[in-house]
C-alpha cells in the first residue's frame, strides 16, 4: 500500500481491503485450536491470545513505520533501533535471567554488535541510511542477535554449573579465570551459532528465507531476492557473532569474585 495520509477515508479503506487476506489467514490458526482440543494440549488460549497479540503489535507497528517513512529526521531511525534493542536486550536477558545483569548485558551486546554491523553496511554503501531500508535491516539483526545472545549466556553459566570443579581445579593450579573457562565459552559459543551456520548453509535448499520470499512474492524478480537475501545472511553471520562474544567477556566477571574465585551464588539460584 503506497504511503497515504491516516487522516484520510482513501488510508482506512485501503487498509481495511489489505487486512482481508490477513484475516481469512487465521483459518489455519483455527485448524491448529481444534487440533490442540482434540489432543488435549491445553494450548488452545495461549494460541489464541499469541495471533491477537501478534495481529495487535503488528498493526500497531504499521502505522508506526506509516509515520516514520515520512519522516526525514535521523533521529526517528535511532529511536526505533533503541527501542527494538531494549526489546531484545530484555528478552535474552530473560532467558539468561540468573546471569547476574544479564539484561544489561545483552542489551549492550545486542547494540554493539548490531551497531558496528550497520555501520559498515551503511559506509560500503550496501544500504542508504533511510528508514524504509535501516528499520527492517535492523530489525532483522537485532532479533538473530538476540536469539544468539540468550542462548550464549545461558549455556555458559549451565556450562560452569556443571563443572565447577573442573574450573576450580584450573584456577588452583594458576590459570586466570579466562584460561580456566576458555572451553566453556567456546562451546557456548559454537551452540548459540550454528543455528545461524546452519540456516546459511542450507538456504535455497530447504527453504526460502523471509526477505527473499517478500521481495519475490512483491514481484521482484528473482536474481533481485537472491542479492538481497545473500547480505542478509552475511550482516545476520556478522552481528550475531560479535554480539554473542561480547556477552561472553560481559558475563564472565559476574562468575567470579575479586579474588578470582567461583561466585558460587550465581550457581546456586534456580
Amino acid at each position: 500500500m503506497a504511503l497515504l495520509d491516516p487522516s484520510s477515508s482513501a488510508f482506512w479503506i485501503e487498509f481495511l481491503k489489505g487486512m482481508l487476506k490477513p484475516a481469512l489467514a487465521t483459518a489455519v490458526v483455527l485448524m491448529a485450536v481444534v487440533l490442540s482440543f482434540l489432543q488435549k494440549l491445553n494450548l488452545e488460549g495461549e494460541m489464541v491470545y499469541a495471533i491477537v497479540r501478534a495481529f495487535i503489535q503488528l498493526s500497531i507497528i504499521g502505522f508506526v513505520l506509516e509515520f516514520i517513512f515520512t519522516q526525514k529526521n535521523a533521529a526517528w531511525i535511532i529511536l526505533a533501533y533503541l527501542f527494538m534493542v531494549s526489546v531484545a536486550g530484555y528478552t535474552a536477558g530473560q532467558r539468561a535471567k540468573h546471569v547476574p545483569r544479564g539484561k544489561c548485558i545483552a542489551g549492550l551486546s545486542i547494540l554493539a554488535g548490531t551497531t558496528l554491523t550497520m555501520i559498515l553496511l551503511v559506509l560500503l554503501n550496501v544500504f542508504p541510511f533511510t528508514p524504509r531500508y535501516i528499520i527492517p535491516i535492523a530489525g532483522m539483526m537485532v532479533g538473530n542477535a538476540m536469539a544468539v545472545t540468550g542462548v550464549t549466556m545461558k549455556r555458559l553459566r549451565e556450562d560452569l554449573k556443571i563443572q565447577m570443579n573442573l574450573v576450580e581445579t584450573a584456577l588452583a593450579l594458576g590459570a586466570t579465570p579466562r584460561q580456566a573457562t576458555l572451553q566453556q565459552v567456546k562451546r557456548s559459543l559454537v551452540i548459540a551459532l550454528s543455528p545461524v551456520l546452519d540456516n546459511a548453509k542450507t538456504v535455497g535448499l530447504i527453504s526460502l528465507p523471509g526477505a527473499m520470499t517478500g521481495m519475490i512474492m512483491g514481484g521482484a524478480s528473482p536474481l533481485e531476492a537472491i542479492q538481497l537475501q545473500i547480505v542478509v545472511m552475511n550482516m545476520l553471520i556478522g552481528a550475531s557473532t560479535v554480539s554473542s562474544i561480547l556477552s561472553t567477556y560481559l558475563c564472565w566477571p559476574s562468575f567470579f569474585t575479586k579474588a578470582y574465585q567461583l561466585e558460587t551464588k550465581v550457581f546456586t539460584a534456580e
